[in-house]
């Protein structure tokens, strides 16, 4: 079964994975999204899928029991040491209820894969989910329970599909390479911001994978404060060769926008335009080598008022119709919103140059970028020819 339709996951259940008021990750994102959506006319009823409550037994796919427990008693009122599981800490802090709000995350990620593989939709999104930070036996980054790692395996079990899983979060996504560092069927492949400076640290160029999963595994570090065109070089030159070497069935991809140079977690220095050029890329490939088989997930993104709602807005947008928003954000939007938004909202769908710096050594990174990624892909070079 084929079908065109595009599909937008969500329950309002995603809003309660949220840690405490200031607490950079802020799942009020999603609604900033959705209204702007509304207010374009470009999202509607028939297209929003409300996921089922998955089962317990699919985290044990690559969640230890013991972490699962220890994040159900992580969710009560009771005060509890689990920091060796990575909870309780500054970055993942405890909260009544999250493992139920976990799990929803996870069901909103499985759900879209499911509706794609069954040929219910072409191309799904979630942008509840993208938590690519959680590890089997810890949570790490503000994520509990890895819900792209789960997904995937759900596509593998299930489905027996290969799986292409790219990554432009401006952090690592070292959480969902771990899972998958030993397995030829997934290819991961992260594009974000060196570990010289930016949390995880990991993501080096080096990390290839291992035994049946070494060279399934591609890392691009990109050098603090890289700008649009370096990045979609990189991205756009990388990504062709690695997709068309893979062969995959299916794509899932993670959607952070902490790359924006307003994000205040990071230090990369692009605009949204990566964030409307990536996910054509992306869609693109999908219907040369996937029959359009596609899903895509949020992720990082702090600068929630400004960045997240236009990004995530224009990758629905093309999902939906390969088209992007142009001209001024709708009146109503900013009537709703700038009186909750502690800075002014912007009015127009792109960037404007009034807060944007220039780079001084923009060559210097650029070259530096070039040179990186090509000792990347040198690897598939030297496959071919051997």
């Amino acid at each position: 079964m084929s079908t065109d339709r595009t599909v937008f996951i969500y329950t309002e259940d995603f809003q309660h994975y949220s840690f405490h008021e200031e607490h950079p990750f802020n799942q009020k994102r999603l609604l900033l999204t959705i209204d702007l959506l509304e207010m374009m006319q470009a999202l509607s009823d028939d297209q929003i899928v409300t996921p089922s409550r998955v089962s317990e037994s699919i985290l044990s796919t690559i969640h230890t029991d013991d972490y699962i427990q220890a994040v159900k008693q992580a969710s009560g009122s009771e005060i509890v040491n689990l920091e060796k599981y990575g909870i309780g800490t500054n970055d993942t802090p405890c909260f009544s209820g999250m493992y139920e709000a976990a799990l929803m995350t996870v069901s909103g990620s499985v759900a879209a894969c499911q509706q794609v593989a069954d040929g219910e939709a072409s191309h799904a999104l979630n942008l509840g989910g993208g938590l690519h930070h959680g590890f089997p036996s810890r949570a790490s980054g503000f994520c509990i329970f890895n819900d792209i790692a789960i997904a995937i395996k759900f596509l593998r079990d299930q489905y027996g599909l290969k799986v292409l899983y790219i990554d432009t979060d401006a952090h690592h996504g070292d959480g969902v390479q771990h899972c998958f560092y030993d397995d030829p069927n997934v290819c991961t492949v992260s594009f974000h911001e060196t570990g010289r400076y930016l949390y995880p640290g990991t993501g080096k160029t080096s990390e290839r994978g291992i035994k049946q999963g070494f060279g399934f595994c591609y890392n691009f570090p990109l050098d603090a404060f890289t700008e649009d065109d370096s990045f979609l070089e990189v991205f756009r030159t990388s990504i062709e060769v690695i997709t068309e070497d893979f062969q995959p069935d299916i794509i899932v991809s993670q959607h952070g926008v902490d790359a924006h140079y307003l994000d205040p977690l990071t230090h990369l220095h692009c605009t949204v335009h990566i964030f409307e050029e990536i996910p054509q890329i992306i869609h693109s490939l999908a219907h040369r080598f996937t029959d359009g088989k596609w899903v895509a997930l949020g992720g990082g993104g702090y600068d929630i008022w400004r960045v997240v709602p236009r990004a995530w807005a224009q990758l629905w947008q093309i999902m939906n119709t390969d088209h992007i928003f142009h001209g001024s954000i709708p009146q109503q939007w900013l009537d709703n919103w700038q009186p909750s938004s502690p800075v002014p909202l912007p009015h127009f769908w792109h960037d404007t140059t009034e807060q944007y710096k220039e780079i001084p050594r923009r060559l210097e990174i650029t070259e530096q970028n070039q040179i990186m990624y090509q000792q990347v892909l040198k690897f598939i070079t030297n496959k071919k020819k051997g």
